[in-house]
């Protein structure tokens, strides 16, 4: 319950504080280049739910259906697809994922109870599905705005221990570890 608390406290309390940014962000993106303000895709959430993710756009419109050219220079072990200087991002975008304002509007989903503030990041349909069955573990909990791989290194840990970290906080949640990686 107390989790439940405080995902909707943090998530309202966001979205009302942010709206002037969320505003100039959208305003930022439709001035420099074509396309929605924002981009959706298919999670997989907690017990393998299927959920669409909201982020501000950071790619080119077409960029999924370029992805397959660019797959063999990801920068991360596994499943996962991340590629620090990937041309399909827009210049603002390259910013926004930089400060990680990109993945604010995750918070509707935290209000939605698809995820929490805190929890493992949820991967894409295609690269959950490449997950191994003890990696899928992660998955015993609601995937979140942030945990310990984006605040301990990030692109810089191997895929597996990645996912050694996303069980870790499935073992040890609590509100203390919750305020800590929030802050």
């Amino acid at each position: 319950w107390w989790k439940r608390c405080l995902d909707l406290c943090g998530a309202s309390l966001g979205l009302v504080v942010l709206t002037p940014l969320f505003i100039l962000i959208a305003v930022g993106i439709k001035i420099t280049s074509k396309g929605p303000v924002l981009f959706t895709q298919w999670r997989e959430g907690k017990d393998g739910r299927v959920f669409r993710i909201y982020k501000f756009r950071t790619m080119l419109i077409d960029a999924d259906q370029h992805l397959s050219a660019f797959r063999e220079l990801s920068e991360q072990d596994g499943p996962a697809f991340k590629l620090k200087d990937d041309p399909r991002i827009t210049p603002l975008g390259r910013y926004l994922r930089k400060c990680c304002a990109d993945e604010l509007p995750q918070l509707f989903n935290v209000l939605r109870g698809e995820m929490s503030l805190v929890g493992p990041r949820p991967l894409p349909l295609e690269e959950s599905y490449q997950c191994e069955i003890w990696q899928r573990r992660r998955l015993d909990v609601l995937p979140g705005l942030t945990c310990f791989w984006q605040v301990d290194g990030g692109r810089e840990v191997p895929f597996d221990e990645w996912m050694r970290m996303d069980i870790a906080y499935t073992r040890s949640r609590n509100f203390f570890t919750d305020a800590k990686l929030i802050f």
